[in-house]
């Protein structure tokens, strides 16, 4: 069995903690992913699974047997690397069976395994080639075929499609998803690419500065994120996050006002600092707000970018001071008055023209601007009669 449990780990180098109180329940037979910004622990906390780095606290146990002071080698693991590392002078065969030649294994059963692996893989036939014959992914398939010989209780994978172009990423993800399926093993995986993370994962581990944020399936982070840390860092293009201050009758954002019952939620009353989060696709045009069962009071706002990707037309969209002066160099991404809406390809918009938008209430989040925690996903019970708000309701100067 390949559960993976981390209790409490802590890995310092000195004064930085690169790990901090790591808690980590993982499932026999899970695809779980390790995912973050560039320097957030993900990697540290992978080597610390593997061996390769000695835990300052805490305990690590794979298949049920603490290994928080065994060597890699006794750990039941196999890894694959972000660099693929074959020996260029050995041919495929060899650089598989590498290990398996170490170990003393027999001729018979080395060559079950490379057999059975390349089979997996789908290396047949590419056996006797040398590396420098063979293509970016191909190469990286010999790699995994080299775990896969180990016939380890865990894997664990170091960023290992980085080095790949963009489409064989996205065929080495099927590829990885298809491997899973096949072993029914545990993997564990890192990776800063949020788009690996949500398609191949049954869990997804979002850390940020050592600290785990969140441990969900990829969906649950993306509708229900726990912090704003989560929030903006799961989904591309991110979530709009608008910060505002709650009033008796709903939330102020300065540029508009999203009305609702604050006595509804616990914790939250009048004069609290909450932050709005809504992602694009859940911003619509007035034109359509009947595709919303539940929609927001009308914000008005000026279109100022539009970026087409085909099947959707991402809209930058400005509102209050901003949107009445033009918008221009000085909106920046993030602050409170920009909004960034997807809408169908067939929409026709100009850049510079003036247009009302609603919210998709039920899927409106709230967080606290404070501590960054959630305190809602739904603001479903918000008004849906209002009025136009924004530079419309006030005139114009």
């Amino acid at each position: 069995m390949g559960e993976v449990n981390l209790e409490h780990v802590t890995k310092r180098y000195q004064d930085v903690t690169a790990v901090d109180d790591m808690n980590l329940e993982i499932e026999d037979g899970e695809f779980v992913t390790l995912v973050g910004p560039s320097g957030c622990g993900k990697s540290t906390t992978l080597e610390t699974i593997a061996g390769l780095t000695k835990p300052t606290e805490g305990k690590i146990t794979i298949a049920g047997r603490e290994v928080t002071n065994l060597p890699p080698k006794d750990r039941g693991i196999a890894m694959v690397f972000q660099n693929i590392a074959l020996f260029p002078h050995m041919d495929v065969y060899d650089n598989i069976s590498f290990g398996l030649r170490l170990r003393d294994y027999d001729k018979d059963e080395i060559d079950r395994r490379v057999d059975k692996a390349a089979d997996i893989v789908q290396l047949e036939g590419m056996l006797d080639r040398m590396p420098d014959e063979m293509s970016g992914g191909q190469r990286q398939r010999v790699a995994i075929a080299r775990a896969i010989v180990r016939e380890p209780e865990v894997f664990l994978m170091d960023e290992p499609l980085a080095n790949l172009d963009a489409k064989l990423r996205v065929h080495m993800r099927t590829e990885l998803q298809r491997l899973h399926k096949e072993l029914d093993a545990t993997i564990v995986y890192v990776t800063h690419d949020q788009a690996e993370a949500m398609t191949m994962s049954s869990r997804i581990a979002v850390i940020n500065k050592g600290e785990l944020q969140q441990f969900a399936p990829p969906l649950e982070c993306y509708n229900a994120p726990a912090n704003l840390f989560v929030a903006g860092f799961i989904g591309s293009p991110s979530m709009n996050l608008i910060e505002g201050t709650v009033d008796e009758s709903g939330l102020d954002l300065t540029d508009y006002h999203i009305d609702f019952d604050p006595g509804q939620l616990d914790g939250v009353g009048p004069g609290d600092h909450v932050t709005l989060g809504v992602r694009p696709e859940d911003v619509y045009l007035v034109e359509d707000a009947d595709k919303v069962a539940h929609p927001s009071g009308r914000i008005d706002a000026q279109t100022d970018v539009l970026e087409p990707m085909g099947d959707e037309i991402f809209v930058y969209l400005l509102t209050g001071e901003q949107e009445m002066a033009g918008g221009g160099m000085d909106a920046e991404a993030g602050d409170a008055h920009q909004l960034l809406m997807s809408v169908d390809p067939d929409k026709e918009l100009e850049v510079d023209s003036d247009v009302e938008v609603v919210l998709d209430s039920e899927n409106v989040h709230l967080f606290d601007t404070g501590t960054g925690e959630a305190i809602t996903h739904d603001l479903r019970f918000a008004a849906t009669e209002t009025e136009p708000t924004g530079t419309e309701a006030e005139g114009d100067d």
